[in-house]
């Protein structure tokens, strides 16, 4: 399926977003990547189900200006003017990490969503404790000290926990995550963790079970950043969620079962 890259306005930020064109009749998929990665993440998924993959303000090639709103509800608004901007009103949502940002605008936006497909996301639920990566990033002066010293190196040998197949993450992964791992991208990064307490997180949970649309649940065993137990907690929140543990997997977990680009196509246009 042929991939167009774009770039559009949207409420004032410049976005750089990815666009394949969906099967005749199905509502457009919305894929929306966390931190701290871009729109690269979904190129596999695009190339089977079609859809819109942005690179988030601060990320990725988009606008990463001073004063956007870093925060859950600035990203939530802002991916509803990105839905309006570009003419898609009613979609079904892919979402990994803090991609969680697009389950706040789909409780918003309930009434327009037809599928769901949550992988480990920033669970916005009671109970969960920021990893330890995350407190160091929401502490002033710490967080700029470790994003001020952190190399290419460095992110590689760290990647070796994120994911169970040996070995860091895969070379061209490190490569477009570095490559715009700029000031800009670390600011909005320390920005969303210091809006993002425990009980916002919660509070931006509270309307799941509004979600009624059919939803899909794929949750790897073995995270280090995001616990098994927060999957079987999604499915109980949004009600109509059918929940399938991840064996072998970390926390890009299509990159250790690539078997899950299909799991989520077929998913998709049922």
């Amino acid at each position: 399926m042929a991939i167009t890259d774009r770039t559009t306005q949207v409420a004032g930020v410049e976005v750089f977003w990815r666009r394949g064109e969906p099967d005749a009749g199905s509502a457009p998929i919305l894929y929306v990547h966390g931190v701290p990665t871009h729109s690269d993440d979904w190129l596999p998924f695009l190339g089977e189900t079609g859809g819109a993959a942005l690179d988030l303000p601060g990320f990725g090639r988009s606008g990463k200006p001073n004063d956007f709103d870093y925060s859950i509800r600035g990203y939530d608004r802002f991916l509803e003017a990105f839905l309006d901007t570009v003419g898609i009103d009613r979609f079904s949502l892919v979402v990994h990490d803090w991609g969680a940002v697009g389950l706040a605008t789909a409780q918003r936006l309930h009434d327009r969503l037809e599928r769901l497909v949550v992988f480990p996301s920033v669970p916005l639920l009671p109970g969960y404790e920021w990893h330890r990566i995350a407190r160091m990033w929401r502490r002033p002066v710490v967080g700029e000290l470790f994003m001020g010293f952190t190399t290419r190196f460095g992110f590689k040998q760290l990647s070796k926990e994120a994911n169970t197949t040996p070995g860091p993450l895969p070379d061209p992964m490190i490569d477009y995550v570095w490559k715009h791992f700029d000031h800009g991208t670390q600011r909005a990064i320390l920005k969303l963790y210091r809006a993002s307490s425990p009980e916002e997180l919660e509070a931006a949970g509270r309307g799941l079970g509004d979600i009624s649309a059919p939803a899909l649940v794929l949750w790897p065993t073995a995270d280090p950043y995001l616990g098994p137990e927060f999957g079987p907690a999604y499915a109980e929140a949004l009600g109509r969620a059918e929940l399938e543990m991840v064996d072998d997997a970390g926390h890009w977990p299509w990159l250790d079962r690539p078997e899950l680009v299909q799991r989520v196509a077929s998913y998709l246009r049922r």
